[in-house]
């Protein structure tokens, strides 16, 4: 239970205030732990980070799967994959995994956060080959890079309604620069 509380912590903090406030005394002033008692559970921020990353982003890739699966054509598929990504980005946990990919952290967690990416970035690979891309695993990660300017454009309070960011991100994906 005070891991969970440590890492609901830590997701707040994140979400708050990115990854500069995420602290051991910052931790432990949330949980009323002792500072030395967040110790026992982690050993530094970068198991922190870690932990969150092997606990929430298969959360957040199940939604992402889910929201692929409840549709039928290749093309659906790819909106609701860029959809359901950007519907997440209010989520805390959503929230705590920008923030931890935005700070500088060590190879470990650098590792994770990339492995968790490229798991997520595999569900659309075959969605893009069926619409005849010759390189799908590298439109899937371009397809990645304009979700992922999307959720920094909807993160940074844009001056436009994240459902305008959402369709224009859904219309790059479909439609590239086209419009």
């Amino acid at each position: 239970m005070q891991r969970d509380a440590l890492l609901d912590a830590a997701r707040s903090l994140l979400s708050e205030g990115g990854t500069e406030a995420l602290t051991f005394p910052a931790l432990a002033e949330r949980t009323g732990l002792a500072r030395s008692s967040v110790y026992e559970y982690f050993r530094s921020r970068a198991a922190v980070v870690e932990e969150l990353c092997t606990v929430d982003f298969p959360v957040w890739a199940a939604e992402v799967e889910d929201a692929m699966a409840a549709v039928a054509d290749p093309e659906a598929k790819i909106e609701a994959y860029v959809r359901s990504q950007l519907a997440l980005v209010g989520d805390r946990r959503h929230r705590a995994v920008v923030a931890i990919s935005s700070g500088e952290l060590d190879a470990g967690a650098r590792e994770k956060i990339r492995a968790a990416h490229g798991g997520l970035v595999a569900m659309v690979v075959e969605a893009l080959g069926a619409l005849g891309h010759a390189e799908p695993r590298l439109s899937a990660l371009l397809l990645q890079g304009v979700v992922d300017a999307a959720v920094r454009r909807i993160e940074l309070g844009a001056a436009e309604d994240p459902g305008t960011i959402a369709a224009a991100a859904v219309a790059m994906a479909l439609r590239g620069v086209r419009g």
